[in-house]
């Protein structure tokens, strides 16, 4: 944990400042080992292996745990890194660009292994903390401590440990896995100060009652059950199904001039294109990914469409992602700013 951290967080429970109470190991600013407290209600929150925590997993909500566990176990896992990634997140986050980030001070709820956070460090972000409830933080924090503006903190996202003073926040592909989606939007979007800018992108219901209904019952009652380990294994099955039709079909069919007009017709046409361009690494983990989670809400248009006019949002722009799932992009007002 970088100490000028402290100027961004806040109680979870009360809302006081936290204060750095003692450093058992440091590196340089870099605090490794310590302690945080509460200047108003005394609570203290530990710093382990340079991440403040202000979860307990042994606390919480089974489901969410649950979420948090497997989660964990896969950023552990798939550690990876692909030049493709700058092109995928800005396809989630559109119309972002990375311009758009210099010397923002940005909220990302969910962020896993920390591919995004690296980015939007990159990107010119004044600084970018990036929040996950899981192990997942260990990853993140090793891919992004030699990055003087990036920070991680393990924190529940609808107790966000944070004063409201972002400029912009973004969640992908987080909200949907939570057991009430519109309540970790709405957690969000109280962190970012009035005129401030947030993006969401979330499963779509539209055109996937294939997978609520056949794919859901099976992940739900199997697959997220399952042993990690013994699931990373099953997954090869179906992963080496979707690399097959992405490597034989659907990449070279999109990719010519005659096969285009024919792949439009094909089944899940722009998603299987759209990730044919990957290497077998990373579609292994979007299969497993899809199969892990105890929970995955399928929103629709008109529903996420309602989570922005909950918080007021202004100059909205909603679009269709890969005809499968839905990105939003919007600008805070200060009667959402007030919804805490």
């Amino acid at each position: 944990m970088k100490q000028r951290l402290l100027q961004y967080l806040a109680c979870p429970s009360c809302g006081g400042a936290i204060e750095l109470l003692s450093i058992a190991k440091a590196e340089a600013d870099e605090v490794l080992e310590g302690d945080l407290g509460c200047a108003l209600c005394a609570r203290h929150f530990a710093v382990v292996r340079g991440v403040p925590r202000f979860a307990d997993l042994s606390k919480i909500e089974a489901e969410k745990a649950a979420t948090a566990e497997n989660f964990g176990w896969q950023w552990q896992h798939f550690t990876q890194e692909d030049e493709r990634y700058d092109e995928q997140f800005l396809g989630w986050i559109a119309p972002v660009k990375p311009e758009f980030f210099k010397d923002k001070i940005i909220l990302e709820g969910g962020c896993g292994k920390g591919r995004h956070t690296q980015l939007a460090a990159r990107w010119g972000a004044r600084e970018i903390i990036g929040v996950d409830l899981s192990a997942a933080v260990e990853t993140a924090f090793a891919a992004t401590r030699h990055l003087e503006n990036a920070h991680v903190v393990q924190a529940d996202i609808y107790h966000l440990p944070f004063t409201r003073q972002f400029d912009y926040a973004f969640s992908v592909g987080v909200l949907h896995h939570l057991p009430d989606p519109r309540g970790g939007f709405r957690s969000l979007a109280v962190k970012v100060k009035a005129g401030g800018h947030l993006s969401a992108w979330v499963y779509g219901a539209e055109n996937n009652g294939w997978i609520t209904r056949w794919v859901n019952p099976l992940r739900e009652r199997l697959t997220s059950r399952m042993n990690q380990r013994a699931l990373l294994h099953v997954s090869k099955l179906p992963a080496a199904a979707v690399y097959a039709a992405t490597k034989l079909i659907y990449g070279p069919l999109n990719r010519s001039a005659r096969g285009s007009a024919l792949a439009r017709h094909l089944f899940y046409n722009d998603y299987l294109s759209a990730i044919s361009s990957f290497g077998w690494r990373e579609q292994h983990t979007i299969v497993f990914d899809h199969l892990v989670a105890p929970t995955a809400f399928y929103i629709s248009r008109g529903e996420f469409e309602e989570w922005w006019k909950e918080i007021s949002a202004s100059e909205l722009k909603i679009g269709w992602h890969n005809k499968n799932s839905w990105r939003g992009f919007g600008r805070v007002s200060q009667e959402s700013n007030r919804q805490d």
